[in-house]
């Protein structure tokens, strides 16, 4: 069910139950209607159900940007096709959906991913790649390797909010990284995380799985991540 967090930023449910579940974020700043990871293909509730229940519709969409290219966050994006919507993704995750960087065959992940861009290559989408540190609104993209080679995390000052996509999940009110069968490199994770929570203050962390934390999420972070080393 779609849920009002603060003014001008909604959690989109998309899914039923883990895994089969992903957390996405509307944000509506007055500079711009912002969609942050679009959900699966085929999702119950569907992305037009969860933007109707926030009180939007699929053209009032402006921008989509994907924290990185996993079916459970680009699948979605289907439903926005014809309405022309700009669409960004971390650098080297757009290589891989382009077929520009070939993931090697014989990691997991890697071969799940070959085979993921042939059924889901968002081909007709105006996908724009975003580098570490780039902009695009209020928005600050920041380039986190390792569950993919592009994952990005992005922040938004105004809201003082990380939307964190896949680098950690929230599990009973916990940040905890996600499994190694679901990543390229647990460790690059890890140090992902660890530089990200020194680098930014946020007080909303919103993770793509599991609750987000609303209050000292930043803090909560560094924390967890103390544990890392």
């Amino acid at each position: 069910m779609a849920r009002r967090l603060a003014d001008g930023l909604w959690l989109l449910d998309l899914g039923l139950v883990p895994p089969f579940a992903t957390n996405c974020y509307l944000v509506d700043d007055g500079e711009a209607v912002t969609l942050i990871d679009a959900g699966l293909p085929i999702n119950y509730p569907s992305l037009a159900t969860e933007l109707d229940r926030a009180g939007y519709e699929r053209a009032d969409i402006d921008r989509v940007l994907f924290t990185h290219y996993d079916i459970d966050h680009v699948g979605g994006a289907r439903a926005l096709r014809d309405h022309g919507v700009p669409m960004y993704m971390g650098e080297r995750d757009v290589d891989l959906v382009t077929g520009a960087w070939d993931p090697n065959l014989v990691h997991h992940k890697g071969l799940f991913h070959r085979i993921a861009r042939r059924l889901f290559p968002l081909a007709g989408h105006d996908l724009r790649p975003i580098a570490d540190g780039e902009t695009v609104g209020n928005f600050t993209a920041h380039h986190t390797p390792g569950h993919n080679p592009g994952h990005t995390v992005y922040t938004h000052e105004g809201l003082d909010a990380a939307f964190l996509g896949d680098l950690v999940w929230a599990t009973d009110g916990e940040f905890t990284t996600p499994f190694w069968l679901d990543s390229y490199e647990m460790r690059a994770v890890r140090e992902s995380a660890y530089a990200f929570a020194r680098d930014h203050e946020f007080e909303r962390g919103l993770a793509a799985h599991g609750e987000p934390v609303l209050t000292g999420a930043g803090d909560h972070l560094r924390a967890v991540t103390d544990e890392f080393w």
